[in-house]
């Protein structure tokens, strides 16, 4: 799945979810979540944002992160926001 940089956002069906994959990096402030329609969209399908940073206080404080690290040829993922799921 190749990033969206140019695009922001790229839409999928997966099953019956709909999956946004969001590339936040041109976000000049988090209000324009609000014209993308990501906002919406945290209630109704899967978001995967890379920069969520650039949302500020609008990211969920309930939302699960996906940290890539180098190691060596291959890369470590550090998931947070786990704890006290039922996944």
């Amino acid at each position: 799945m190749p990033s969206p940089t140019y695009t922001l956002v790229q839409t999928y069906e997966w099953g019956d979810q709909e999956l946004w994959h969001c590339d936040l990096y041109r976000l000049e402030q988090p209000d324009d979540a609000y014209e993308l329609g990501l906002i919406d969209a945290m209630g109704e399908a899967i978001l995967l944002l890379e920069w969520p940073d650039r949302l500020g206080s609008l990211c969920p404080a309930d939302a699960l992160s996906v940290d890539l690290a180098f190691d060596g040829p291959g890369r470590i993922a550090t998931l947070r926001g786990w704890e006290g799921r039922h996944v």
